[in-house]
């Protein structure tokens, strides 16, 4: 597992984890600043 795409793997990892982590949170994050502050 930790061969020569180990490193390449693990930032994948952590990469997807935030990427899935952002997807989750942006709706959330957009319908609570909406109403506060303009998004774009």
């Amino acid at each position: 597992m930790y061969g020569v795409f180990g490193g390449y793997t693990r930032w994948a990892v952590v990469f997807l984890i935030i990427f899935v982590l952002f997807i989750l949170l942006v709706p959330y994050a957009t319908t609570t600043t909406c109403t506060t502050t303009p998004v774009y």
